[in-house]
């Protein structure tokens, strides 16, 4: 899961105004803004435990004398010695994080809804804002239709493009 700083916000007040609007939780009006904030401080949480994780996968590389092509192996090990979770799993933790605090903050009055309910509510959210790292792969690898997919100039090529697709639509 690749979950962006700038999209935290949206996706906390689309929760909290997702929730509220089917009557699965009661805030008051003045402490909505509070619920929202709880809910991005757990998805910014994450995002730094992830940030943590590829900065130790990164020495660890350096340190082993790797290549990047085994950052991803590297990565899950870094992960797992740490206990962070990531892909689907990483977007279950949140969702659970929130859930749970929904229901030990005192910004939220009352939660009427179970946990199922609310969890797939919460999960529509974040599939929709968390598609954009496939639209954005695919821009990108269209891009680069003249490179042959595997060589070093074709992996260069992809990361500039997505830097580039994602700094035009404000992920940066």
């Amino acid at each position: 899961m690749r979950l962006y700083s700038k999209v935290i916000p949206a996706i906390s007040r689309e929760v909290i105004s997702k929730l509220m609007e089917d009557g699965d939780i009661e805030v008051e009006p003045m402490r909505v803004a509070d619920a929202e904030q709880d809910m991005t401080a757990i998805m910014k949480q994450y995002v730094a435990d992830e940030e943590a994780v590829v900065n130790a996968t990164r020495e660890a590389l350096d340190r082993r004398g790797y290549d990047p092509s085994h950052f991803k192996r590297v990565k899950r090990e870094m992960a797992e010695v740490r206990g962070h979770r990531t892909g689907q799993e990483g977007l279950d933790y949140v969702i659970n994080q929130m859930l749970e605090f929904l229901i030990i903050s005192r910004n939220v009055e009352e939660v009427y809804a179970e946990d199922h309910v609310m969890r797939r509510k919460i999960h529509d959210i974040f599939k929709r804002h968390l598609l954009v790292d496939d639209e954005i792969d695919r821009e990108a690898r269209s891009r680069l239709k003249h490179l042959q997919e595997g060589t070093s100039d074709w992996e260069v090529e992809y990361r500039k493009q997505v830097e580039q697709i994602k700094r035009l639509r404000g992920l940066l």
